[in-house]
């Protein structure tokens, strides 16, 4: 029989939602020479067990039932319970007490390691069907609590009905709910065993979530078939450092909007987004991200739910649409992640069991003070799991092709950001996080192990040494790495007066000093288009016609030099207002020549790109580039050669609004040249000013060339010649 003094401190520790391990004591157990069998049912006044009446245990909500051996063996292993409520309606489910555990010890130890890179599979919310019972099996990590509970809609968001069992000593949490299914929304009930604190959290593991301002976890199952298998294919054995890659940054939910201003779904989005495409040619899409997130203004950087797409524009199996159908019109899909920081949103991961879970405990390493946020504990096992789990996660079961991770440098260094006393020195005294520089490269070489051809690109403002070179030369193991200076001196030329330029041009010639130490992005994205730095268009000094110029130019600089192109929306359309996430585009400016023009070079630019190998097949090579002038300040004029190994293209770019006629140029080889790209042309919503297609050599060596010719070069334009014999 049940010691009379454990029975009593079972159902204590149960009534005050702190036991640990309900089913010790919850579900079939033997009994002396006979089994009971006990439920636990808050709120019921009568109880059932498959037509034998349940009698309240202490007048508690534990309801029994004492059996004889023989009606145990007629008793089905997974048994019905009804109950009456008070309210005349009998309410029914198997009982939750009589699953085995299913979490097996492998699990958990890889997990304890950091080493389990599916583990997105067994924590969270899972449909199951276990003995031919279909429910779901919710986990979840909580080493600090006392108690956790799944609540939901299912049981009236009631912390003692659905008590959880804890897995050893691992921290995790395990409960199989019978009759549950997929849109069934829930939370974790969590008591922090060390002050008592009573805690109700979104799930980590989540794959839906609802639409803020809900923060209910919503249980998902993918009904999705995936039509990409030959993409994927291509994308495993492709050379894409020596493929061209042009890639348009959005923000979904402020890309395109429904008439009444209203999120489109990822479904609509898909196919608009296709069509845009096709008439832009980019090669890749990069969407900022599209976790879930509370805060519509923090653009998806302040992320909540890193398991679940965000809400706003459908549930998971729409974003797979859209990414499938990109796909298979022959477009890549690349997403921004964000592991450097997490938001203090209390129903999320912030201090999640009670205890500094996720974050550091210590302020100087776990919170970001310029942002508001916190920090990654990168050096605990399961944490540093999570992320590289999460990683994949989007790689594997949502196809995306590669991650631009945010914020890198805030995680290489301690002090980022920080004053003398507000960081903690490494082991070796330095300003180097150790932890975050392991992580990063764990990260990468799972990624680049186990998802063949999917990129990963770093934000790293910095001159962190070997950013984009393999773990094993002594890098951190990213595919590229954004090119923030190249950026920054690039924004910083054009926003000068033409007639002040001649005293900048180091600015656009020193990136050639340092072009081929890492595989760049040029990126010209969000963050330089937001916060009144004005847009791309607005920036450019000059009257309305010298702006679109001016921005036509920048466009075929950034296209023209060698590294992998980035470009915000709106800047492919000269839009004139800074970007606003709140709002869509300003479309209706399409109708207008000068800005259907800028749409028109874009495409134009994409075009050239890819059809001619001289501007992609050496992007990270020294060999793909030659200077024929980078030294005539005086004028403001460029010009150099892009290569390959059957081309080269001369590329001369005047940045003054004054028409250069019978400028004299080096020629790498006699005869004649067709121009075949001119910013300045009419079609664009130039002054036509050129070179009538075609420029002719002189056996005349010039600037270390061994020919040259007298070409026209058009008002803050750029023209492209290919050599035609």
């Amino acid at each position: 029989m049940t010691d009379t003094a454990d029975l009593s401190q079972q159902l204590q520790h149960l009534a005050n939602g702190e036991h640990f391990d309900p089913f010790r004591f919850l579900g079939l157990h033997p009994d002396g020479d006979g089994w009971v069998a006990r439920v636990w049912i808050p709120g019921a006044r009568k109880a059932w067990l498959e037509g034998h009446a349940l009698q309240p245990l202490s007048n508690s909500a534990c309801f029994v039932a004492r059996l004889t051996d023989d009606q145990k063996q007629r008793l089905p292993q997974h048994y019905s319970v009804c109950w009456d409520e008070g309210d005349g309606i009998r309410h029914q489910c198997i009982s939750p007490w009589t699953f085995a555990p299913q979490i097996g010890e492998l699990d958990l130890h890889l997990f304890a390691e950091g080493r389990h890179w599916h583990i997105y599979e067994l924590l969270g919310a899972h449909p199951r069907t276990l003995d031919g019972i279909d429910g779901v099996l919710f986990a979840v990590w909580a080493p600090s609590a006392k108690r956790v509970s799944v609540v939901g809609s299912f049981n009236n968001w009631h912390g003692m009905r659905h008590p959880m069992r804890v897995c050893g000593g691992s921290g995790v949490w395990e409960l199989f709910i019978p009759g549950l299914q997929a849109g069934d929304l829930y939370k974790f009930e969590i008591l922090n065993s060390q002050h008592q604190s009573l805690l109700v959290k979104t799930d980590p593991y989540a794959s839906a979530m609802e639409m803020r301002p809900g923060t209910a976890s919503i249980v998902f199952q993918s009904q999705h078939q995936w039509q990409d298998h030959l993409w994927m294919q291509q994308r495993a054995d492709a050379d894409w450092q020596h493929k061209p890659m042009s890639i348009y940054e959005l923000h979904l939910g402020s890309w395109q909007r429904d008439a009444q201003g209203k999120f489109l779904n990822y479904r609509e989005l898909a196919h608009r987004l296709v069509d845009y495409l096709d008439a832009t040619a980019f090669t890749h899409v990069e969407l900022l991200p599209v976790a879930e997130h509370p805060l519509d203004e923090s653009w998806g950087y302040q992320t909540s739910g890193y398991y679940a797409p965000t809400s706003r524009f459908g549930n998971p199996d729409d974003l797979r649409y859209l990414i499938d159908l990109l796909h298979q019109r022959g477009y890549g899909v690349f997403l921004d992640w964000v592991p450097a920081h997490f938001p203090r949103d209390e129903f999320a991961l912030a201090r999640f069991d009670g205890t500094a879970l996720y974050e550091h405990a210590d302020p100087r390493q776990g919170e970001h003070l310029e942002w508001g946020t916190y920090i990654f504990n990168y050096g605990r096992n399961e944490v540093r799991n999570f992320l590289i789990a999460n990683a994949l996660y989007w790689l594997k079961e949502f196809h995306i092709d590669g991650l631009r991770v945010d914020a890198v440098a805030s995680m290489l260094y301690l002090d980022y950001a920080r004053e003398p006393g507000q960081w903690i020195p490494n082991a070796h005294g330095g300003r180097e996080n150790l932890e975050a520089i392991e992580f990063i490269k764990v990260l990468n070489h799972e990624v680049h192990s186990q998802c063949p051809g999917a990129l990963m690109m770093a934000e790293e403002s910095t001159s962190w040494p070997l950013v984009s070179r393999p773990t094993w030369m002594g890098g951190l193991g990213f595919s590229m790495k954004w090119n923030m200076g190249w950026m920054n001196d690039t924004l910083s030329y054009f926003r000068q007066d033409p007639i002040y330029r001649s005293h900048h041009h180091h600015q656009l010639t020193f990136g050639q000093m340092y072009a081929y130490t890492e595989n760049f992005v040029l990126p010209l994205s969000h963050d330089e288009v937001v916060h009144l730095k004005k847009s791309l268009a607005g920036k450019m000094p000059g009257d309305d016609w010298q702006k679109m110029a001016n921005l036509r130019l920048l466009l075929a600089w950034q296209w023209l030099n060698p590294g992998k192109k980035l470009l915000f929306m709106g800047g492919d359309m000269g839009q004139w207002t800074e970007w606003n996430d709140a709002e869509s585009l300003d479309w209706n400016l399409l109708n207008y020549p000068n800005h259907s023009g800028v749409r028109q070079l874009v495409g134009d630019l994409n075009r050239l790109y890819q059809q001619q190998d001289a501007l992609h097949q050496y992007e990270f090579e020294q060999k793909g580039f030659e200077w024929i002038d980078c030294n005539d300040h005086q004028h403001s004029v460029l010009g150099f050669i892009r290569k390959s190994d059957r081309q080269q293209l001369v590329c001369l770019l005047n940045f003054v609004p004054i028409p250069r006629t019978l400028y004299l140029t080096g020629m790498p080889i006699a005869g004649c040249w067709q121009e075949i790209l001119n910013t300045d042309s009419a079609i664009y919503g130039g002054s036509n000013c050129g070179n009538q297609g075609q420029v002719y050599t002189q056996e005349q060596p010039v600037m270390g060339q061994p020919c040259s010719a007298l070409v026209t070069l058009p008002p803050l334009g750029a023209v492209v010649l290919q050599y035609q014999g």
